[in-house]
């Protein structure tokens, strides 16, 4: 059984090869590159479900937000535009990230349905809300949200 978002994402690194557009084509190659390294990672080689690829997609996009913060931090724009753009073409493969209001809701109902107290049970809270938002926000801001629903009275 092959991913339908890799076989997308095959065909789009076509697409933008045949249209010479360099950036896609690069950003492509990258992220099947990626893809086809958590294949083969571990003691078998297996094909990955689409919700795999999408955390892998996830994960290079995370990687180019987290470049071009370091690449402003140190004045390089030209760099930071590139990350940028590369970070543009993976979000098109991703879910809409949900906004700080339905994901604080999302919280709130897992601290509700998980009847957590306080800090000590924010793995619990935390194990509750990641299937709820399942790549749709980064799980530093969900853990923030988790945090101030946990201390907050």
């Amino acid at each position: 059984m092959s991913s339908t978002l890799k076989a997308t994402l095959q065909s789009d690194l076509t697409e933008s090869i045949r249209s010479r557009d360099a950036v896609r084509s690069a950003t492509l190659r990258m992220a099947l590159a990626a893809v086809t390294t958590e294949e083969v990672s571990g003691k078998v080689a297996r094909e990955l479900t689409d919700d795999d690829v999408l955390k892998v997609v996830a994960k290079e996009a995370k990687k180019r937000k987290e470049a071009a913060t370091a690449y402003v931090d140190a004045a390089r724009p030209e760099l930071a535009a590139k990350e940028e753009a590369e970070l543009a073409i993976l979000e098109g493969y991703l879910p809409t990230q949900l906004d700080d209001a339905a994901l604080a809701a999302l919280v709130a109902q897992a601290v509700a349905e998980t009847e957590a107290t306080g800090m000590p049970q924010i793995g619990l809270v935390m194990k509750a809300v990641q299937p709820l938002v399942a790549g749709r926000a980064d799980g530093g801001r969900v853990a923030a949200l988790v945090k101030k629903a946990l201390t907050s009275p």
